[in-house]
């Protein structure tokens, strides 16, 4: 990828994938609520932010937003802490935000050479690997983001051949998340998992556009 745009870059991972497409010579656009008020729960912004940016002109649209805790509410532990405004705001982040991203950002993508679209998802996602139950919200809005990515993906086939668009689970990141929901697992430095974001994406081809996969490249069940 030689042009891309980074949508979230002022966040961890964000940020780690501007730096790490930077030192491999690609020509980073990078956009963000803090710096460019896009704020992907209102569509206006997006729209705004990226309507400056030419037509055709990226080879590589990477949506680093969401967030595990919204406005202090963290994940559930059980059904009795389920919160319908909770749940909306989960999947405003996490779900419509990107497939909002990837409605206005398709017209920068070409359609005559390979272009990559990729959002961040996550396994806890996967209802096929669900054994533990909890985290309801965050659950359901990267499954829903899994659907709605993957939906289209279809559609983007068929006026750009060659693209790719891909679900990428990032695994567990020194973040913002915080240890409190790490539950004991080694997490990665944010260059590390963007240097293992951008290995997966180089390897994807238009017949995995569509695909979810986790940040050593192996599929990860819907």
């Amino acid at each position: 990828m030689e042009r891309v745009l980074v949508v979230g870059a002022s966040g961890g991972i964000g940020a780690a994938l501007c730096a790490a497409l930077t030192a491999r010579g690609a020509a980073v656009t990078g956009v963000s609520r803090a710096a460019d008020g896009l704020d992907v729960t209102v569509e206006e912004t997006v729209a705004r932010a990226l309507a400056p940016l030419p037509s055709g002109a990226f080879d590589g649209v990477i949506v680093a937003t969401g967030a595990l805790t919204i406005e202090g509410l963290g994940p559930e532990k059980s059904l009795r802490a389920l919160d319908l405004g909770a749940l909306q705001a989960q999947f405003a982040l996490n779900a419509a935000g990107p497939a909002l991203v990837l409605k206005h950002a398709l017209r920068l993508m070409p359609r005559d050479r390979r272009a990559v679209f990729a959002a961040l998802s996550a396994r806890v996602g996967s209802i096929g690997d669900n054994g533990l139950g909890g985290w309801y919200g965050y659950r359901a809005a990267k499954a829903a983001l899994n659907q709605l990515i993957h939906t289209a993906a279809i559609e983007v086939a068929r006026s750009h051949r060659q693209a790719v668009c891909a679900l990428i689970h990032p695994g567990t990141v020194e973040t913002a998340l915080g240890p409190a929901y790490r539950a004991g697992h080694p997490a990665v430095s944010p260059a590390t998992a963007a240097a293992n974001i951008l290995n997966v994406l180089d390897g994807l081809t238009p017949a995995d556009s569509g695909g979810f996969f986790d940040w050593a490249g192996a599929r990860v069940p819907w």
